[in-house]
């Protein structure tokens, strides 16, 4: 099993400006970091091949991305957004598709999954998925229950990057039903690097020096991934 393809998805884009703080769209933060992980894995590993699912400020559907990483068939698939809820909230989480344990993770679902409520045929590209819907987060979060050991494995991986190395707050690995990783045929993480809806932290994730160093965060996390996968055939 060898990581030759790894495809980076930058979260929302476009007419979908994610969520936002004072001055920051999740849709730039995402993106820049989104960037610079690409460009740190092709200085790092000139074997590993990068496909980013956009490059620019364009409006991808959900299930184009997965689209993209499946058409490329890409070893790994890293999505990565900023997170949103009371100014008081901080702290990274990754997640991996899964059955949802709380409330909390339902909600941060849900407002990632809602962007298909701004494309043309969402009723039939999706199954007839509701984004409002949580018994329609259980039913589909059964799907990616192939990948899910890798999947996790590359998800600690990250948040132990990003607390012990990084010394950011790591609320730790999570699962719910994610529309980005559904449809994905690879092991898959979404990434929520902050809370843009905190202060302290959109002055931190607005900051290139501070985006360039949660993407080697990612990046130390797929290395150890990739390493750590390959010696184990």
């Amino acid at each position: 099993m060898k990581v030759r393809t790894v495809v980076i998805d930058a979260g929302h884009g476009g007419k979908d400006i994610g969520c936002n703080g004072k001055s920051a769209y999740e849709k730039h933060v995402a993106l820049a970091v989104a960037l610079k992980l690409g460009k740190q894995i092709e200085e790092g590993n000139p074997d590993v091949k990068v496909v980013y699912t956009r490059k620019d400020d364009t409006f991808v559907e959900l299930i184009d991305r997965a689209g993209i990483a499946n058409k490329n068939h890409a070893d790994l698939f890293i999505s990565i957004h900023c997170n949103a809820g009371p100014s008081a909230a901080f702290g990274t989480e990754t997640y991996t598709m899964g059955l949802h344990t709380s409330t909390g993770n339902l909600a941060v679902a849900k407002r990632e999954n809602s962007v298909i409520l701004q494309e043309e045929n969402y009723k039939e590209n999706y199954g007839g998925f509701n984004p409002n819907s949580p018994q329609s987060h259980i039913l589909f979060s059964l799907y990616q229950s192939a990948y899910i050991d890798n999947s996790l494995r590359f998800a600690q991986k990250v948040e132990r990057q990003f607390k012990t190395k990084l010394g950011r707050s790591s609320r730790g690995v999570k699962q719910a039903g994610f529309l980005v990783l559904w449809k994905s045929a690879m092991p898959s993480a979404l990434i929520e690097i902050g809370f843009l809806t905190n202060p302290a932290e959109e002055k931190f994730l607005n900051d290139n020096t501070n985006q360039s160093y949660m993407a080697s965060g990612i990046y130390r996390a797929f290395k150890e991934y990739k390493q750590e996968l390959e010696a184990m055939n």
